[in-house]
């Protein structure tokens, strides 16, 4: 990929620095907060060598994550372009399919595996959703285990992150929602 054309942007959230990267043919990288600018900028251009920092880039979707974390109710829109040409076949469905599941609501992996008519494939699901590219985006934070309790999360603060992302969402799967914590950074 020629990466000459490829744009980012860094901005702040209540939960720490999001970023953005996208190319001509749509976001290519969303990242999940981070404690500090640096660390976001290292997250979202990692392998994206020339990539150029621009503010403006997706100015509607940076309100929209902002909304998120501030704890609005906050469905992407699917018609925000998301750039898969990188990604197998296999990945872009899943991807597609996890895109579908609503905010404040979950799906377990077998489901999700179902939905793109593979139901034996729940630990292939999984490990696409391990290599998410678009946090948030594609929400893979709400994909949980058949009999409702957490499976990993390769986000930055691990499970932690990702029940704080279901809390946020209004999910209380969990007894009591989990306090604030500084955002961990792996």
């Amino acid at each position: 990929m020629t990466q000459c054309n490829i744009r980012y942007a860094i901005f702040s959230t209540e939960w720490g620095y999001c970023s953005l990267a996208a190319g001509p043919a749509g976001v290519l990288r969303s990242c999940l907060p981070r404690a500090d600018r640096d660390r976001a900028e290292t997250a979202v251009t990692a392998g994206l060598a020339g990539a150029a920092p621009d503010d403006r880039l997706y100015r509607s979707l940076q309100r929209l994550i902002r909304a998120y974390f501030a704890g609005r109710p906050v469905d992407f829109d699917p018609a925000i372009p998301l750039d898969m040409t990188a990604l197998s076949a296999f990945a872009r469905l899943v991807l597609s399919a996890c895109r579908r599941v609503g905010y404040g609501r979950t799906a377990s992996y077998g489901r999700l595996a179902a939905a793109c008519g593979r139901p034996s494939a729940a630990r292939a699901v999984a490990g696409v959703l391990s290599a998410n590219p678009f946090a948030i985006l594609v929400p893979c934070h709400r994909i949980i285990r058949c009999d409702g309790r957490l499976a990993g999360f390769s986000g930055p603060g691990g499970r932690i992150m990702k029940k704080r992302l279901l809390n946020l969402e209004g999910l209380r799967i969990f007894a009591e929602p989990m306090p604030f914590v500084p955002i961990i950074e792996t």
